[in-house]
């Protein structure tokens, strides 16, 4: 199947993006995660583990997300 993104509809290419992220969801095993996500990981351990973690509302850090992508 031939997605022609130019002629899809906003509506359409949503769709497409849900039932693609549902396709990749019912299997998670098969989606390795990048090497960059283990590192970013580990470092926000070791500063949990130092006192130095900081923890935020959902709310907040979605606050936050919107602010910086402005």
């Amino acid at each position: 199947m031939e997605l022609v993104l130019e002629k899809m509809t906003i509506s359409e290419e949503l769709s497409a993006m849900e039932r693609l992220w549902d396709d990749l969801c019912r299997d998670p095993s098969n989606v390795p995660s990048p090497q960059w996500h283990e590192v970013v990981l580990a470092e926000r351990t070791k500063r949990v583990i130092e006192g130095k973690g900081e923890f935020i509302a959902l709310g907040e850090a979605k606050n936050r997300v919107r602010t910086s992508t402005r």
